[in-house]
């Protein structure tokens, strides 16, 4: 497609990149570009992801509310099977923790999400926690597992019904503004757009600099999680997810096995993250501080980034030195269960529509997200 013009690029086909094209594609010639050869395989593709109300700060729990409609009953035709299934969250306190776990209970838009659990209790729901070790708990019922695959295949083939189009192997190696717009240079094309949507994820710092715009300050940070067996003979399918309340480690079934991670965050430049062994036995050393679980072998381990700016808030608007250049990114841990809300915000900023009355509700201010905050772009697609 060298030489095509197009309204909106899109860079990177991940989970941001994929939903907020979808959406465009309704109303806009659309092209995703994506580095890898499929699209997801870096942050989106190893999540293990969590819908959860109460997790990040102010702005990203507004951003999950807003999104939970959409991911509980999607629209019709979107999915061919449930994008998520009912899993509690168990936020877990020793005695040194308690007053963490008091206030996060504390916070308005948490505490009515949240059931206070004396340490037996949470030691009933989930059977290998030492009681010596647990002072109590607290337990979000309203939590949910999100089949992330599920989730983002319904986008890109939503964007594909609508006449946008997905390019794999497509690294973008020049980036430039032009009159009325911007040309993208990949290895094997050109396209040039009214608009550039910079979801590169880790990798969404160097795009900009390509195009010469000031970066956001972008930290992306390795994760690592592993898959271990469950104790024979246990109910583990039944347990919550498992959360140290200063995030030190979770744990959580998986498919009959157990999902662990020490919620390490260790800076790393954009890359192909992989685990590595301390992370890996940090892991298993903090999951048997609080429980009995005996780990005799790692099935299965993998990394992958989030990218946090300093505030841990994303980044969704235009930039204010680049007219027509778009920030989607800094996602951090949260991208997955606040894709909805993101791109159908991104969207309208794009657009240069108001924002969506169901995203104002539950609290979405644009404000809070742009950026050079508290300063804004003012460039549309339209």
């Amino acid at each position: 497609m060298s030489g095509a013009e197009v309204d909106i690029v899109v860079i990177g086909g991940g989970i941001a990149g994929a939903s907020v094209g979808a959406i465009l594609a309704a109303a806009y010639k659309v092209v995703v570009l994506e580095r890898e050869a499929f699209p997801g395989m870096h942050s989106t593709g190893r999540s293990a992801a969590l819908f959860s109300e109460i997790y990040g700060g102010e702005v990203v729990r507004a951003l999950s509310r807003a999104s939970r409609d959409f991911l509980f009953t999607p629209p019709t035709g979107f999915v061919d099977a449930p994008i998520v299934r009912p899993r509690g969250a168990l936020h877990l306190a020793s005695a040194s923790q308690l007053a963490a776990l008091d206030a996060l209970c504390a916070l308005p838009d948490v505490g009515a999400s949240m059931r206070r659990l004396t340490a037996a209790e949470a030691c009933a729901l989930c059977t290998i926690l030492r009681p010596e070790y647990v002072a109590g708990g607290a337990l979000e019922t309203a939590s949910a597992d999100v089949d992330v695959d599920v989730l983002h295949q319904g986008w890109l083939r939503q964007l594909k019904a609508r006449g946008g189009e997905l390019i794999v192997n497509a690294e973008v190696l020049d980036l430039r503004p032009e009159a009325g717009g911007w040309k993208i240079s990949t290895g094997n094309s050109t396209v040039k757009a009214r608009v550039v949507i910079n979801a590169a994820g880790a990798w969404a710092d160097e795009v900009a600099k390509l195009a010469a715009v000031a970066p956001i300050g972008l930290e992306p940070r390795r994760r690592t999680a592993m898959i271990v067996d469950a104790p024979e003979g246990s109910n583990s399918g039944a347990w919550p997810m498992v959360i140290d309340i200063d995030e030190q480690f979770y744990f959580r079934p998986d498919a009959g096995a157990l999902l662990l991670s020490p919620c390490d965050e260790t800076p790393s430049p954009p890359c192909d993250a992989q685990p590595e062994e301390w992370d890996i036995a940090m892991a298993v050393d903090r999951v048997a501080s609080a429980t009995t679980l005996e780990v005799r072998r790692i099935r299965r381990s993998w990394a992958g980034l989030r990218s946090f700016v300093p505030d841990r808030t994303p980044v969704v608007g235009f930039a204010p030195d680049a007219p027509g250049f778009f920030w989607l990114a800094g996602q951090g841990g949260y991208g997955i269960q606040t894709a909805p809300a993101m791109a159908h915000l991104a969207a309208a900023l794009v657009s240069g529509a108001p924002v969506p009355q169901d995203l104002a509700r539950h609290g979405v201010d644009p404000a809070s997200l742009r950026p050079g905050r508290p300063r804004s772009g003012a460039a549309t697609a339209a």
